[in-house]
């Protein structure tokens, strides 16, 4: 494995106005781990992964992909990217895959999960659709390809979206929140399709409120309270002996 990170974010600061919401974050992913960002609704975890997908522009700080710093022009609330293909070229490489599924509703399954590498990779038809049956077949949804995503439950329409994700075949996938909208017997689902890519030593940011798939899955997890990181560490020790008060409250408040 490169013991260069695949995302690093360095001393990075986000603010909406007069509110800041990150403040001087440190976090990387290497080649094939698993970091996890948990914490409380506001902590800044979501945000700190949009930063990272160039979703949104943060006020200073450093976000690197592969070891390339993203290039800024101006400062502060009018700091935006310099390069128009060094952001599409890092997007294509970061897979996301949302809470709420974002598929076509439009299109089939299959449509949706090779809609991306068609139009923005430019790749060939034949080729994608190949590879878009093998990742719906490893999720276990090869049989939904002609499906459309109203007719699938909550869990196959996020299984689809992994799939979509993982067709773009990137360097890194970002997850947000992937079980939230779901209840418990179909998040479980999800968190399978999650650990098998773990297994495989897939590079991910998960950010998550499923303490027990943080601690299946993750090699790091970063404990976030108001922008700031408050305790982080592999998971055996941050969540059997959590050293500061707020994660030890935070751990007892998410245990049922």
């Amino acid at each position: 494995m490169s013991s260069q990170p695949v995302i690093e974010i360095r001393n990075l600061h986000k603010s909406y106005g007069s509110l800041d919401v990150i403040k001087g974050v440190d976090i990387a992913a290497p080649a094939g781990h698993v970091v996890s960002l948990i914490g409380s609704s506001g902590s800044g975890k979501s945000t700190i992964l949009r930063c990272c997908n160039l979703l949104e522009d943060s006020q200073s700080g450093d976000v690197m992909f592969c070891g390339e710093p993203v290039a800024w022009k101006g400062s502060g609330h009018n700091r935006k990217p310099a390069n128009a293909d060094q952001i599409v070229r890092i997007r294509t490489n970061l897979s996301m895959v949302f809470q709420q599924f974002n598929l076509w509703a439009h299109m089939t399954i299959l449509q949706n999960v090779m809609e991306a590498p068609l139009t923005v990779l430019g790749r060939d038809k034949d080729e994608v659709e190949a590879s878009a049956r093998k990742y719906l077949t490893k999720v276990g949804i090869g049989d939904k390809c002609d499906v459309y995503p109203a007719q699938l439950s909550g869990g196959q329409q996020q299984r689809a979206a992994i799939a979509r994700a993982l067709c773009m075949e990137p360097k890194a996938l970002l997850f947000d929140e992937p079980t939230s909208a779901l209840d418990p017997e179909l998040e479980q689902e999800v968190v399978k399709v999650i650990k098998d890519l773990a297994a495989e030593g897939r590079t991910m940011l998960i950010v998550t409120h499923d303490m027990r798939m943080a601690a299946d899955v993750s090699d790091h997890v970063v404990f976030l309270h108001q922008g700031k990181i408050e305790e982080q560490g592999p998971p055996e020790t941050l969540f059997k002996h959590p050293k500061s008060e707020r994660l030890q409250g935070f751990l007892s408040a998410t245990q049922h």
